[in-house]
């Protein structure tokens, strides 16, 4: 086997020369065959590679391993076995390395309806390779939950999904935004019986209003009738019940959708965002009026770069882009705060990248805005925080805004995989399924003990703590925390384990943590479980 000399070192294997028919008796001698001898590492001495002569079979085992990106890449820069033509369908110049990427983006079930043409211009955004759309594709499904079950703790109402798809929906429907078709509130998980035959494999929930992305890439909404979100304004004072189909995404194939302050946003298959409304003075890279609702393409730096996932806060977006030299954060709209991560307070018209994790050496792999301030889990577990530090949301010991993104030290022991954020409150999940939370104590929606023992208010948590009460009642890990992302609502929390399982704790005042409270209690301390199941 051939092997470049790129400076990789010399590897030796000492596997004993001994033959198959001293460990093996036969009643015959076996026929002999000539086995093919190619150098490897630069040796002068031939070596062995008796898989070279079945690439099928290493296409197999490539795929069947499910590698990552990067490893298929480090293949193809040792061994010139692994980057040269394989002559297989369906290109028969790819490489073993090339053909076992788009083996395993055929697999996914975003790309499987993608028609060639597709296809092939989702592979040049992503830099021209399949192993940089299979990187594109798989950084989705860490941040996003695609086809997985997840629960969305809305401002004052609640969206849980199952594996399979259905929906349930509880809390708040004074505008319809359970979907039922009522507008009574339901402090118990009710199926949406209308979306029978629909599989859903995304929600989000804003201000009285709820948007549902179904397997084939519709967007169905409900409750306040407008894209735009004036929480306290008029724009969306008409009732929508049930889940209506959004025409004017019925041309676009949505992964995901985001609900913010005055917009709306969706990310489409091939990673390009839309927005809606508040698009006045190109608040959001477009100029249309601010009760706009068709969807407008971001322009700006992203237009040719592919979003995995998209994180909407007060006035602003932030975007996880996936470029070929790595992953990157950028950020548009309002800067007050800090909360965009430039180094200044002022608005940004367009999307402009995020430098500082550059600086930090961090890849980062989920975003998360909270009402006034962000966070970036980054590949290695690192978790960065920036933005308004009211009541401790950053995590650095203090209420300092920081206006470029920082690492919070306090969690240099932890290794973080996925960080959700609200109004001035964040919690953190750890890879070994451990939540820790800080920030905002009110409506006990840290899970952390509101009182202390002589009855008063606990203060606010200013450095990352472990929610004891989830690890004491939950005897499996922990996976996904969602919670409310709202600055005229009081908050609550969703946790979720990997079988399923829902507990919520936090404000419950509408029903929105699926469980009737105690006469004269509007909140719960400690998680209780939600009679509904996700698996």
């Amino acid at each position: 086997m051939d092997v470049t000399a790129s400076g990789t070192s010399t590897i030796h294997y000492n596997i004993p020369d001994t033959s198959i028919t001293t460990l093996v008796p036969l009643p015959s001698p076996l026929p002999f065959f000539e086995r093919l001898k190619r150098h490897c590492y630069g040796e002068s001495s031939p070596g062995e590679f008796p898989l070279a002569a079945s690439p099928s079979i290493v296409l197999h085992v490539l795929t069947a391993c499910n590698l990552d990106p990067e490893d298929l890449a480090k293949l193809e820069a040792t061994c010139s076995f692994f980057r040269h033509p394989a002559n297989f369908a369906p290109d028969f110049e790819l490489s073993i390395s090339e053909l076992a990427a788009l083996d395993m983006c055929q697999k996914r079930a975003i790309f499987k309806p993608m028609t060639d043409e597709e296809c092939q211009s989702l592979k040049r955004k992503c830099g021209g390779s399949w192993k940089l759309v299979l990187r594109f594709l798989r950084a989705g499904e860490v941040c996003s939950r695609r086809e997985k079950s997840q629960a969305i703790a809305g401002p004052g109402h609640s969206v849980a999904v199952t594996v399979k798809g259905a929906v349930y929906s509880f809390g708040a429907n004074n505008l319809g935004q359970l979907g039922l078709g009522t507008t009574e509130e339901e402090p118990r998980p009710q199926l949406i019986r209308s979306l029978q035959g629909i599989r859903i494999i995304q929600a989000c929930a804003g201000v009285a209003r709820t948007m549902l992305i179904s397997d084939a890439g519709q967007v169905y909404a409900f409750g306040k009738d407008s894209f735009g979100e004036a929480e306290n304004g008029v724009l969306g004072s008409k009732q929508v019940t049930t889940p209506q189909l959004v025409e004017s995404l019925k041309d676009i194939f949505v992964v995901q959708a985001v609900i913010g302050n005055f917009f709306s946003a969706v990310l489409s298959r091939e990673g390009r965002v839309y927005t809606f409304s508040w698009g006045d003075e190109c608040k959001l890279g477009h100029q249309t009026d601010a009760t706009d609702i068709e969807p407008r393409p971001l322009l700006g730096a992203l237009e040719n770069i592919p979003v995995v996932q998209i994180a909407a806060g007060y006035c602003y977006l932030l975007a996880l882009a996936c470029e070929p030299s790595g992953m990157s954060v950028y950020s548009v709209g309002c800067g007050l705060g800090g909360k965009l991560g430039h180094g200044t307070r002022t608005d940004e018209k367009y999307p402009r990248l995020i430098e500082q994790f550059q600086t930090l050496n961090l890849q980062p792999m989920v975003v998360a805005a909270g009402a006034w301030h962000a966070a970036v889990v980054g590949r290695d577990g690192r978790l960065c925080t920036w933005g308004w530090g009211r009541y401790g949301c950053l995590g650095h010991g203090n209420e300092d805004c920081e206006s470029v993104p920082k690492v919070v030290e306090a969690l240099s022991n932890v290794k973080a995989v996925f960080v959700a954020t609200g109004d001035y409150t964040t919690f953190v999940v750890s890879d070994d399924g451990d939540v820790y939370s800080f920030g905002c104590c009110e409506s006990s929606s840290l899970g952390h003990n509101a009182v202390d023992a002589q009855g008063n208010r606990q203060a606010n948590v200013l450095s990352p703590e472990l929610v004891t009460s989830l690890k004491q009642q939950v005897n499996e890990p922990i996976v996904h925390i969602s919670l409310t992302n709202s600055i005229y609502w009081n908050a609550h929390t969703f946790a979720l384990t990997e079988s399923g399982k829902l507990y919520a704790f936090g404000a419950g005042d509408k029903g929105q943590l699926g469980t009737k409270l105690p006469e004269n209690q509007s909140e719960q301390c400690k998680p209780v479980r939600v009679d509904v199941d996700l698996s």
